[in-house]
């Protein structure tokens, strides 16, 4: 049994919310993060959870990395080709996390620098990998995590979809715990909130997407925040 908790917020600064999320049954989960100026980012990130939308069949469970990586792959292909039908819509892209659990393994997919995290056993750990310039620099251990957080390039990916034909995307899978509480959110909430503040949120509140969201908000809300939090058995 899977307990859902999501919420979204425009945030303090921008005049639109261009990430989108949703659940698509069963128990299959994303977050994705919108760019391009406009509404075009908006259009990018609502693709995408279209795509997936269309392309997850509850008949073929379950939806391994392949099949995850394969609707972000579609994704790109179509808003490549809107981009190029629109030039309202040139330049736009979008981030992309998905989730699905089955069973008692969870399969990912991802693109860009939203997260998932899992809190388990009283620590929270890091899922995905950012593509971002940023954390590039962390890899090479030119900054540090906490250094990443207010560097003046933080915003600036090496990979998204719907930008280029040829882009990368991260996948796994790996076993599931009873007790896990998994977190997908765009970096509207990690620019804001440290991992230490998202912790302590996951293992006390009685309704952690709301909580993230506020807490975002307090750390200054300059971007939109969305998040999906999801127990396991709990």
């Amino acid at each position: 049994m899977v307990k859902i908790y999501h919420a979204t917020n425009v945030g303090k600064v921008r005049p639109n919310n261009e990430d989108a999320y949703a659940e698509i049954n069963p128990d299959t989960f994303i977050v994705a993060d919108g760019m391009g100026g406009r509404a075009a980012g908006e259009v990018a990130s609502n693709m995408l959870i279209e795509v997936a939308a269309e392309n997850l069949n509850p008949d073929s469970v379950p939806y391994d990395e392949k099949i995850l990586s394969a609707v972000i792959s579609d994704a790109n292909k179509k808003i490549l080709a809107a981009a190029n039908q629109n030039e309202n819509l040139r330049g736009m892209g979008t981030t992309a996390t998905i989730l699905h659990l089955y069973d008692d393994i969870a399969y990912y997919a991802h693109v860009g620098d939203s997260r998932i995290y899992i809190y388990r056993g009283g620590k929270l750990y890091r899922v995905t990998e950012d593509h971002s310039y940023v954390e590039e620099l962390v890899k090479k251990g030119e900054i540090t995590p906490e250094e990443a957080r207010v560097h003046p390039m933080k915003n600036v990916l090496t990979q998204a979809v719907g930008v280029t034909e040829d882009f990368e995307i991260d996948s796994g899978k790996f076993p599931t715990m009873f007790g896990d509480v998994f977190l997908l959110c765009t970096d509207g909430l990690t620019n804001m909130v440290t991992d230490s503040q998202i912790s302590e949120i996951l293992s006390h509140s009685l309704n952690p997407a709301e909580d993230l969201i506020q807490a975002a908000l307090d750390g200054g809300g300059r971007d939109n925040v969305t998040v999906i939090v999801l127990g396991i058995d709990c």
